[in-house]
């Protein structure tokens, strides 16, 4: 998708980007990007429902960028409810207000308009953006992100013949409101109705053309609500080469499994005899099996698709698991700097703290919740992190969620966690359910050192992987199971640490870390955004002295 200009806009935000490039510097080249999000009607499933577009389109437009490209995003709210769009997988260095969640970020009221201002600070890879307020993601209004390395940064791989964006999830034919409301009566949601791929059910999608001999970039996103899906192409194989911003050891798949909030770049070679071949996305670990496809079609193809859809994996936990291990870090390839990204040795760090986060799900006044460490996230009043740099008191405490679990009931808080800026943690993730749980944590991305069934003792790190673990921002933890991340806390601000599972978001499986110094220095921290939305506790208030 070609980038698109916003000159006619230019002259409102003129001021806003002088003192934005005073900040980041104005060397790095900047995108000006103007949306417009509105309702409209989608036909993802073959039946006509209310969607999310941006400037006409679902999916939205794709970001192209380069590392350490400026983003000025201008967004006009023309729904009728508050919307705002968070960035997943972009780390927002130093500008936690930027990042588009109800915890940092006031929300753009209807008739609005904000202006985003982000910076691809040190980052690669394929990313995507979402709705994040009000069960909006379950009616579109995402699109992929895709940052390009710089032109003297080595790549390890040539250039691919194309380079295709691959949004796949599953999708309910339902309104967002009437799931919203589902939620709100304290009911839980039934399975979705089907899985979309680039916003279309099966056999609707516009084919992926490719030439015979050549090989082509798939950057797929697991943009869903809640399943775990795994994609694969009839007779190809998936060689994967970036995981969320991670050049990855190039391993070969005859299929992927891709969690709720996950994103992978694969390489596939247009190999065989010129004809269609089926692309199938299906989910896992689900009673039924949800099911779509589309077509790979070479270049002067010979014939249709033959044969049946090729089988994958269902409910195996194991396949899955050793696939996961599988995915390593590639130590010899450059990252967005020219330095090797195995110049970075983690597993020589020691830990200076170990956080242990237990999912679980159970009823507070009769209604469904969920929680960490027995806290279910209630959205305070004010967005925490406007409320942190005014200094209003009353909205979160810090230390509201404990780092252990206690085992005590569910209970509702606005729950925010302290931690050390600088810091090095060791995060364990505790599922003691019977299902999949994928855990993202907004403005870092992660060492996975080690997932293993059962309880997590201290006697698990044995097995830790201390050389060549993926660093990545959102990862899986089995049913029954346990998954590690270390995570080198180098990012000031407020930053949402939630379930991708996004029903139990909503009801309460998340809360905030609060990284925090004494500092008032530039170099720690971006001051609040001029343009910054004020609601809540803060309305009236000023973002800059007069």
């Amino acid at each position: 998708m070609a980038i698109s200009s916003m000159r006619s806009s230019l002259p409102p935000l003129l001021c806003l980007c002088i003192s934005f490039f005073a900040i980041v510097g104005a060397d790095d080249p900047y995108r000006f990007f103007n949306w417009n999000v509105t309702y409209g009607t989608i036909y993802p499933l073959g039946l006509p429902q209310q969607g999310i577009l941006i400037n006409g389109q679902f999916p939205g437009p794709d970001i192209h960028s380069v590392t350490n490209d400026n983003i000025i995003i201008n967004v006009f709210n023309s729904l009728d409810e508050p919307f705002l769009l968070s960035w997943n997988g972009i780390q927002q260095r130093r500008n936690s207000y930027e990042d588009g969640v109800y915890g940092t970020t006031c929300p753009i009221p209807p008739g609005k308009n904000f202006t985003y201002i982000l910076q691809m600070k040190d980052q690669i890879g394929s990313f995507y953006y979402f709705p994040s307020l009000g069960f909006h993601k379950a009616a579109g209004g995402f699109g992929g992100i895709r940052i390009l390395s710089r032109p003297r940064i080595p790549v390890p791989f040539p250039d691919p013949a194309g380079d295709y964006t691959v949004l796949i999830g599953d999708w309910y034919q339902a309104n967002h409101t009437t799931l919203r409301a589902q939620l709100d009566n304290g009911s839980m949601l039934p399975l979705p109705d089907g899985i979309l791929i680039n916003g279309r059910g099966p056999n609707r999608t516009a084919p992926f053309n490719v030439e015979q001999g050549k090989t082509y970039r798939l950057r797929i996103s697991n943009v869903g609500l809640q399943s775990s899906l795994n994609f694969r192409i009839q007779g190809h194989r998936l060689k994967v080469v970036e995981v969320e911003g991670t050049h990855s050891l190039q391993t070969e798949f005859s299929s992927l499994d891709i969690h709720v909030g996950q994103s992978y770049s694969v390489l596939v070679t247009a190999d065989q005899p010129a004809q269609d071949f089926y692309i199938v996305v299906s989910s896992r670990f689900t009673t039924p099996i949800l099911t779509t496809t589309t077509i790979l079609r070479y270049a002067n193809s010979a014939g249709s698709v033959q044969g049946p859809p090729p089988g994958g994996p269902t409910i195996q936990i194991d396949w899955s698991l050793n696939q996961a291990r599988a995915i390593r870090t590639n130590l010899t390839a450059s990252g967005p700097r020219p330095n090797p990204q195995g110049s970075y040795h983690y597993g020589l760090i020691t830990t200076t703290k170990t956080i242990v986060l237990s999912n679980s799900a159970g009823l507070v006044n009769g209604k469904q919740r969920y929680a960490v460490n027995s806290v279910s996230f209630i959205p305070a009043d004010t967005p925490l992190k406007v409320a942190d740099f005014f200094k209003i008191g009353g909205v979160f405490r810090v230390g509201s969620i404990s780092d252990w679990p206690n085992g005590a009931g569910i209970y509702e808080d606005t729950s925010v966690m302290g931690a050390d800026y600088r810091a090095f943690v060791e995060i364990v993730f505790q599922n003691n359910e019977d299902l999949i749980q994928s855990w993202h944590l907004d403005g870092y991305s992660f060492f996975v050192v080690g997932m293993d069934g059962g309880q997590w003792t201290s006697n698990s790190r044995n097995q830790y992987n201390l050389r060549d673990a993926i660093a990545r921002c959102t990862t899986q933890v089995y049913p029954k199971s346990w998954t590690a991340i270390y995570v080198a806390l180098d990012n000031v601000g407020m930053w949402n640490l939630r379930s991708e599972f996004w029903a139990r978001q909503y009801l309460g499986q998340q809360f905030y870390l609060r990284v925090y110094t004494p500092s008032t220095s530039l170099r720690d921290e971006y001051p609040i955004p001029k343009n910054a939305l004020l609601c809540g506790r803060a309305t009236g208030r000023r973002t800059r002295p007069l």
